[in-house]
């Protein structure tokens, strides 16, 4: 139950996962549905528009601000936590990550572990790492819990089983857990909690996700709608929180203005049902609470990020999929088709520095550069720009040295020599008019194939005379006077 299989259904490749999300209208309809459905929701979440540009700046300024102190905030996380009796862990890679949640449960010879919404738990892939060494970890938000049940992976960052509509549902859990079927969304609701309020009591451990840390305080903040965020943190005797080095921020007045920005942006709600602030273990005349509280703090590439004055804008993300919304590629072909834990335009940014571009090199160019992202994004992540920059990352010479982990993976020594002679052509006028004269005459020789454009598009085919032919016919037919 708590392995979770990646989809290898797929076509390996990009373009491959992309041709079979379009032929499958089932999945195209439900993209559409819900995707128009949060658009309007976030469109109405900020009537005033004036208000939400405010917003968004103040939001882009904090983050960026955290982001210029990054080693000394995250400094004093670490001593407020540690004062306030949580365990602080670091981890460069997911592989040290995984470790240390194995060993923390371990400790306490755990078995079964109870886990919220959490994407850098889906980063570390941290079920299917517990499940190899006999731990069951148990999905408890809901989105999660069917894909998980599905054997799938999540489809977008806040609502993981997006691309599933009801009767899907329905026809998931009569499959796997013999229910019988019905379309009532509250009933399917029910269905999913009976097994899960179970689990939260028999659960050795609670994993989560963060959404903000807290430097002043040392306060770790988490939104939910469901409740099972509270349940997992505060249920099991022990609590394990896992995020990036980027979540951090100043202070407690600097998260309202983010929390409202993520919630608005991301669902539409002025604010989600739950905020849980956790600030440290059960304390001896206290009733409820975990025993113990761990806060594992993942790298996994961010720090390559934080070294390129660029790119590092990426680490202002707070995971709201506002960008997804409303992406045109994305609400077309789903999150499957990304093939990684981040798909989306968020994800086309993420992604390199954390898999390297080398292995996703179709990413930076799935998109129309329509700029809807850049747009509605709350903090104001410029993604168009930073789409281009890793698009001219991808074409640069692997053998000089690369500003993003795994560059150059679309160098062509042919594709460059053909610029080259572009340059030269364009820069020469001699060579630019016998290349013009030789275009119009021989232009029945002009390729019908070039390459991926004339898949979907006619060939370009020269015309008859160039511009220079015609306006030069003109003057000699008016005596040198134009018209």
């Amino acid at each position: 139950m708590s392995q979770r299989i990646p989809v290898t259904e797929l076509t390996p490749d990009f373009r491959g996962r992309a041709e079979e999300a379009l032929a499958d209208g089932q999945l195209r309809e439900n993209f559409r549905v819900a995707m128009d459905s949060l658009m309007t929701k976030r469109a109405n979440a900020f009537p005033d528009a004036d208000e939400r540009e405010g917003l968004r700046e103040l939001g882009n300024r904090i983050k960026a601000g955290a982001l210029s102190r990054l080693p000394d905030l995250l400094e004093q996380l670490e001593q407020k936590l540690t004062e306030n009796g949580i365990k602080v862990h670091w981890a460069e890679t997911i592989e040290e990550a995984n470790n240390l949640v194995h060993d923390i449960i371990e400790a306490r010879k755990g078995s079964q572990v109870v886990k919220g919404k959490s994407m850098v738990s889906e980063e570390m892939e941290m079920n299917d790492y517990l499940a190899e060494r006999g731990i069951e970890c148990l999905e408890s938000d809901m989105g999660e819990y069917i894909v998980q049940l599905d054997n799938e992976k999540p489809s977008h960052i806040i609502m993981p089983a997006i691309h599933k509509n009801a009767r899907q549902v329905s026809k998931l859990f009569h499959d796997k857990l013999g229910e019988p079927e019905t379309e009532d969304v509250n009933q399917l609701i029910q269905i999913g909690r009976r097994t899960l309020r179970r689990k939260f009591m028999e659960a050795d451990v609670g994993v989560s996700g963060v959404n903000f840390a807290v430097a002043e305080t040392g306060t770790l903040l988490l939104v939910e709608n469901e409740g099972n965020g509270r349940m997992s943190t505060t249920a099991p005797p022990v609590h394990i929180a896992v995020t990036g080095i980027e979540k951090v921020v100043p202070n407690l007045r600097d998260v309202v203005p983010l929390v409202s920005l993520l919630t608005r942006s991301a669902l539409g709600q002025p604010i989600t049902t739950y905020v849980n602030l956790i600030s440290g273990p059960r304390k001896p005349d206290e009733l409820d609470g975990p025993e113990e509280v761990h806060l594992v703090l993942l790298d996994n590439g961010r720090t390559g990020a934080f070294a390129d004055a660029q790119m590092r804008q990426t680490l202002n993300c707070i995971r709201c999929g506002a960008c997804m919304n409303h992406c045109p590629v994305y609400t077309r072909v789903g999150g499957h088709t990304y093939g990684e834990v981040y798909p989306g335009p968020i994800g086309k940014i993420i992604t390199p520095h954390m898999a390297g571009l080398d292995k996703v090199p179709d990413h930076p160019s799935a998109s129309s550069l329509c700029g809807a992202c850049g747009e509605v994004c709350p903090v104001k992540i410029p993604i168009p720009e930073l789409l281009q920059r890793l698009r001219q990352e991808n074409v640069k010479d692997p053998e000089q040295p690369q500003q993003v982990k795994g560059g150059g993976a679309k160098y062509s020594r042919t594709e460059r020599w053909i610029w080259r002679g572009w340059q030269m052509l364009n820069t020469r006028p001699a060579l630019y008019r016998s290349f013009l004269w030789a275009a119009t005459r021989f232009r029945a020789l002009a390729p019908k194939k070039a390459g991926p454009w004339t898949e979907n598009h006619s060939a370009p085919v020269p015309a008859r005379r160039s511009l220079h032919d015609l306006a030069a016919r003109h003057l000699d037919q008016n005596g040198g006077r134009p018209s």
